[in-house]
């Protein structure tokens, strides 16, 4: 429910930047061209349809440039200050480019006047609006909304000094529900913060849920125990971060917050958790999903045709996948195999010469056009075009238990192709080193590594000698 609420805000909060930086470039031009202070001489500018006709590009733009600085990341212990550094930075660099611009396209009669107040304007217009919706989060988090509970795994300086930043800062909406520790007695309390059990009951207080954040605080002489309690609360799927208790071993890092002086370092990053990446994502998801059904429609009329004529049941194969957040859904290929029961169908993995393939199966499978159904499953919002590939639910329930980080790949929509695929591991190969390409893919994701994954796929991806 935090996750929706958040990405419902961070949209709201894009559309309002947006609709202010195009009424400021009109309040600008009200200004410089209309009002009493202004050149309000027809013939000495240009016609008002060239000046609005930038907005098609500005606006875009400048939330382009916005989210370069990070602003539309959750960071909730942000000062309204740096986040007014980051909107001017963003101005600045905006105002430049346009200036650039007119300058490549010799456009000398634009008013450069026009821009600069502009930029001035929306600094200051943007500037308010974050304070404005920084002073709604606050009234709603004391109602008892958009609040992160939180579970402290290690009592230490560095729990207290959180607790103690939390506890000074309501408007961050933080809650800190209890703390585990193995040194420090049951019901031991700071600042009304208690001790609420033992850290070898970590795993029960997962199950249990209820918690958005596992924040380990441990004391430096517990570190050792580091490793094992992240993959914990790694194979459960919760968000987890790591304050050290030594803070000047850990420099600030594009994987830390700053929270008043005090690191706070995620476990790990995963870019497409940011609600502008993901919103760009979809959006080339469904374009490019909704072009790859028009353009191989004939190929999948002609591979349906062909598995209808060669053998018995359906076209659609429709198996359940484990997905996004762990949700299960139903993934669509072409039929391949001769029609099974589900004891069959569960046997495991294709394997070389597998008897269950159909001859126009085996085709279908080492060209991929078996899966090009799945382009629907994209559409719908089941799949992404790129993203690691999704899993049976019973080897899910498997692989959590017996391969660490395992369950970090259902942190993003799975894929029709992935970083793993377009290295040769696909099929019947290692199930250890794929997730190693998909953490890889999930911690480094950018629309340029998508693009080269898809021309990766064109390229190596269609026909592969692990496909059987």
């Amino acid at each position: 429910m935090i996750k929706d609420n958040q990405t419902h805000l961070n949209r709201a909060h894009v559309v309002v930047d947006g609709l202010l930086v195009a009424g400021s470039y009109m309040l600008s031009y009200y200004i410089k061209f209309e009002s009493f202070i202004g050149d309000r001489n027809p013939a000495g500018h240009l016609a008002m349809e060239t000046y609005f006709s930038a907005l098609y590009f500005l606006v875009p733009g400048f939330l382009f440039l916005y989210y370069l600085v990070n602003l539309y990341t959750s960071r909730r212990a942000l000062k309204l200050w740096d986040e007014f550094v980051d909107i001017v930075q963003a101005n600045i660099v905006g105002v430049i480019g346009f200036y650039v611009i007119l300058f490549m396209l010799k456009q000398n009669d634009f008013s450069r006047t026009m821009i600069a107040i502009f930029a001035i304007i929306n600094v200051i217009v943007t500037t308010i609006a974050h304070g404005l919706l920084r002073k709604f989060l606050r009234y709603i988090r004391k109602k008892g909304y958009n609040i992160k509970h939180i579970l402290l795994v290690g009592y230490s300086r560095a729990a207290e000094g959180y607790i103690s930043r939390i506890l000074e800062n309501p408007q961050w909406g933080y809650d800190v529900a209890g703390i585990l520790d193995d040194f420090v007695p049951v019901d031991t309390s700071y600042h009304g913060v208690k001790v609420v059990g033992k850290i070898d009951q970590l795993g029960d207080y997962l199950a249990n849920g209820g918690y958005d954040e596992i924040t380990i605080t441990l004391p430096l002489n517990d570190y050792d125990r580091l490793e094992e309690l992240v993959a914990q609360c790694e194979k459960s799927g919760v968000h987890t971060k790591f304050i050290p208790d030594y803070s000047s071993l850990f420099p600030s890092n594009p994987y830390t917050e700053d929270v008043q002086g005090l690191p706070v370092i995620n476990i790990r990053y995963v870019p497409l958790t940011n609600s502008f990446n993901r919103m760009s994502k979809r959006l080339v998801d469904i374009v490019g999903s909704l072009l790859a059904i028009i353009l191989f429609s004939p190929v999948m009329l002609a591979a349906a045709i062909a598995v209808k004529a060669t053998s018995k049941g359906p076209i659609i194969y429709k198996q359940e996948r484990i997905g996004l957040n762990g949700e299960p859904f139903m993934m669509y290929k072409f039929r391949t195999m001769k029609v099974q029961s589900e004891a069959e169908e569960k046997k495991g993995w294709t394997t070389k010469n597998d008897p269950r393939v159909t001859k126009v199966g085996a085709l279908l499978r080492k060209t991929s056009i078996d899966e090009m159904p799945q382009f629907f499953n994209i559409f719908f919002g089941k799949m992404s075009l790129v993203g690691p590939r999704p899993e049976r639910p019973q080897f899910v329930e498997k692989f959590k238990e017996q391969i660490p980080r395992y369950m970090v790949k259902h942190q993003v929509r799975p894929g029709l192709t992935g970083w793993a695929q377009i290295n040769g591991y696909r099929g019947d190969t290692s199930i250890r080193k794929r997730i190693d390409y998909d953490i890889y893919y999930i911690e480094n994701w950018s629309m340029t590594f998508d693009m080269k994954i898809i021309l990766g796929t064109i390229r190596y991806g269609f026909v592969n000698k692990n496909a059987y």
